[in-house]
């Protein structure tokens, strides 16, 4: 029988102060997320699991910053600058650091977006896509994964937007057939895409501020959503962790030193100079009343085409007469847009700046020229259009949006749905309703939603002996039957 080995990765301390292990061969079958701010220690947290783990296992590192370039010291890394070479040079390197099974960072500083997400989906396909015979265990290690998986679309092609995120995609939820273990780390859970983020099983959840984050956070740890708050009160180089790599249940983590260090670091104080003033101006000034030599004169070159035609463009054309448009009802065409919305299966995981696009373009296919609502408006019409409100909104309903404004923006849909099943005296909204509304396969967010609204006094819910619930809205002074259990 083959012999298994286990090597446990020393991470630092745990909340009680005793060691904080991760299970490394663990860890390469159920891949890592890790979330925090900037600021919040989470590169710092990456050196420690790689310098603890060097020499036990491959490393692949995609550094956007060049940060990890000085693990090529101490550890033996091989460090290679992108902008240095072409495409199919690095889809070669990729290929060759799996047949050797060697450690590499591949930097991307000095590339624009772009440019860092082509050659991040080619060096990783280059490594998904190598012989059998090389498939090795390795740590793949994507730092701002964000960038090379977004949520939504990147100002990229899109072309080079589908080829990183696909690339990401395969690392994360097909990698592990190929000896491939994914561990990417985010500034933001928001912007990195859901489909790459749901592929981790072990979380590592650093500090960070803003709501959606934090509720995105906690339910990846399993938490409450009154819990969240404590993600924000985490001190730098703390961190919740959970997984079958870490721990079944959440625990905090403090990560213990380093030995090497980033190129860049964080800003510190440094004295100012004490130079006196005076000798600093005429320092400052000195030469600029020397008046400069006037460059040459640059040989004429001819126009491209293109300014030509943009010349063109501005010059003046005589007016011509046209018929007057005749004007055109808003209201109509943006109820229709919304029920074409609602009735797209699609459109529920789509984000509500991928909606408003959509929306804002059925909008001129039927005569709109300019949007008739911004974004904002546009989220809570959304939001009453997946209630199945689609008008009133400025007379019978708008009593229920004023109500509504205490409520999050993607909570107001389900809040509006109560309001609907009570305002017209059916059967309160069972979980599963309000998850759709909400955007979510999940009861437990169904629930947390429905807690959340009562602990602020938005609803008042009542459950009678036999199971059956009904909810009322106070400010309204509306009722929803009893449903079923």
């Amino acid at each position: 029988m083959r012999r298994v080995m286990t090597l446990k990765v020393d991470m630092g301390f745990d909340g009680a102060g005793g060691a904080a292990l991760v299970d490394l061969e663990e860890l390469l079958a159920t891949r890592l997320l890790v979330q925090g701010n900037s600021g919040s220690g989470k590169s710092h947290l990456l050196r420690r699991l790689l310098e603890k783990s060097a020499g036990q296992v491959q490393q692949v590192i995609i550094d956007p910053e060049g940060d990890f370039v000085t693990l090529s010291g101490p550890y033996g890394h091989v460090s290679v600058e992108a902008i240095d070479y072409s495409i199919g040079e690095i889809a070669h390197f990729a290929r060759r650091c799996r047949e050797h099974r060697t450690s590499v960072v591949l930097s991307l500083e000095g590339l624009e977006m772009e440019g860092q997400m082509r050659c991040a989906a080619a060096f990783l396909s280059g490594l998904f896509d190598a012989p059998r015979e090389h498939w090795f265990p390795a740590l793949v290690v994507v730092d701002e994964a964000q960038i090379f998986a977004p949520a939504a679309g990147a100002e990229v092609s899109e072309e080079v937007r589908r080829a990183s995120l696909g690339a990401m995609t395969n690392l994360m939820s097909r990698g592990r057939k190929r000896g491939l273990a994914g561990i990417i780390a985010t500034q933001r859970l928001a912007k990195l895409s859901k489909n790459v983020a749901a592929e981790a099983s072990n979380f590592l959840m650093g500090r960070t501020f803003l709501d959606i984050d934090m509720a995105r956070a906690a339910d990846l740890l399993g938490m409450e959503r009154r819990q969240a708050e404590s993600i924000r009160d985490l001190a730098r180089g703390t961190f919740l962790g959970l997984g079958p790599a870490i721990a079944r249940r959440p625990v905090m983590l403090r990560i213990g030193p380093v030995e090497t260090s980033a190129r860049s670091s964080s800003p510190v104080l440094v004295p100012l100079p004490d130079a006196p003033a005076p000798d600093m101006r005429e320092f400052l000034l000195a030469g600029l009343d020397e008046a400069p030599l006037p460059p040459p004169a640059p040989t004429p070159r001819p126009q491209p085409a293109t300014l030509v035609l943009e010349e063109l463009a501005r010059m003046p054309i005589a007016p011509v007469a046209e018929e007057p448009l005749e004007p055109v009802e808003p209201e109509p065409i943006m109820v229709a847009a919304l029920r074409a919305i609602g009735s797209d299966e699609e459109a529920t995981g789509k984000t509500t700046a991928v909606l408003f696009q959509d929306f804002q373009v059925r909008c001129r296919m039927h005569g709109l020229r300019q949007a008739p609502l911004d974004l904002a408006s546009f989220t809570r019409r959304l939001a009453a259009a997946r209630a199945g409100i689609f008008e009133g909104l400025e007379d019978e309903w708008a009593p229920a949006l004023e109500a509504g404004r205490r409520v999050p923006d993607d909570m107001l849909g389900a809040f509006l749905l109560i309001a609907r099943a009570a305002s017209e005296g059916r059967p309160c909204p069972s979980d599963q309703e309000l998850a759709l509304v909400y955007g979510t396969s999940s009861l437990g967010r169904a629930r947390r939603v429905l807690s959340y609204m009562e602990e602020r006094d938005i609803i008042v819910a009542r459950t009678d002996l036999s199971g059956r619930r009904s909810i009322t809205i106070p400010a309204l002074g509306w009722t929803t039957s009893p449903t079923e259990p």
